[in-house]
């Protein structure tokens, strides 16, 4: 069964794709994939993935 996701990339923009269930845990493995500081948050609507946003922090040490 195909459903559609918007996915956010990192310049904010969103793109819809047509996914299956095993697409979906490969996008917020991705979202997870390399970031050290911010938070992925999954927008569920209906019991359904409908939105994967990534936001990333970037932490400058000030000495």
């Amino acid at each position: 069964m195909r459903k559609e996701l918007k996915v956010m990339s990192r310049a904010g923009q969103a793109t819809t794709i047509q996914h299956s269930d095993q697409t979906v845990e490969q996008a917020i493995l991705l979202a997870l994939k390399g970031i050290r500081f911010g938070s992925v948050e999954i927008i569920i609507h209906d019991s359904k993935v409908v939105q994967i946003e990534r936001k990333e922090k970037m932490r400058i040490d000030r000495q």
